[in-house]
């Protein structure tokens, strides 16, 4: 608790951000570079997909961090809900459109490689149907943000509708289990390990890991952006106020 409550002060939220940026963003560039190479390049290719198995580089990480960050998310607004720290209120806000951002990569990816297994762009399956209620529920956090001219009203309405929002994260995750669907069980983040070859594995790894650093960073440069505009706004009514006064 005494550490989250340190690092709710902006100035020491600032101070460690400055630390973070630069390796997240050195490691980003890495992984994301080494894991597209391996799997573009070197991973084989697939007895049944062919060619169209690379996809998944880039559409499976990118669905793992459109549930991760949507975790994130809910964890700092209710943070801010229950403890009043601003900073995490700003962390669930400058999270939402990078979570957006990697769901619609996976929605788009994951049409690209549906076309030719399953021969549609589109089918109303669970898993399909709870990604795109995600990405619905991210829009909605981003628009309560923007519905209040009071930044504590649009931070407690949204962090309700980003708590509220999480009994979807389990429906993505165990829709193929609990539905028919035409998507596979999964075979990365199983009981009994992973079930895909190593040749695919590492650069699968190598992607999640990559676009969890470029998460981090972007996040970095949102929230300094995020804290700057709210002094600049405190500012301007301090000033305000001052010549109202006068």
């Amino acid at each position: 608790m005494n550490v989250m409550h340190r690092f709710a002060n902006p100035t020491r939220f600032l101070r460690l951000a400055r630390v973070i940026q630069p390796w997240s963003m050195a490691v980003a560039l890495v992984a994301i570079v080494a894991g597209l190479v391996w799997g573009l390049v070197y991973a084989p290719v697939d007895y049944q997909q062919g060619d169209t198995v690379r996809i998944m580089f880039v559409h499976v990480p990118a669905a793992w961090m459109a549930l991760f960050i949507y975790g994130i998310m809910a964890v700092a607004s209710a943070v801010g809900l229950i403890w009043r720290h601003a900073v995490a209120d700003l962390a669930a806000k400058a999270s939402a459109p990078i979570g957006a951002a990697f769901t619609v990569i996976c929605l788009v990816t994951g049409s690209l490689w549906g076309q030719p297994m399953w021969g549609t762009w589109w089918v109303w399956d669970a898993r399909l149907t709870s990604m795109l209620i995600l990405l619905f529920l991210y829009i909605g956090y981003m628009a309560l943000w923007q519905a209040f001219d009071d930044p504590q009203k649009a931070a407690r309405a949204a962090a309700i509708l980003a708590l509220v929002g999480t009994i979807n994260l389990p429906i993505i995750k165990f829709s193929v289990d609990w539905w028919n669907t035409l998507h596979q069980p999964a075979s990365v983040l199983t009981l009994a390990g992973p079930k895909i070859h190593a040749s695919l594995l590492w650069p699968l790894l190598f992607m999640a890991i990559g676009f969890k650093a470029y998460f981090i960073s972007v996040l970095m440069i949102r929230m300094r952006s995020e804290l700057a505009a709210r002094r600049i706004r405190g500012l301007r009514l301090a000033y305000a106020a001052a010549d109202t006064g006068r």
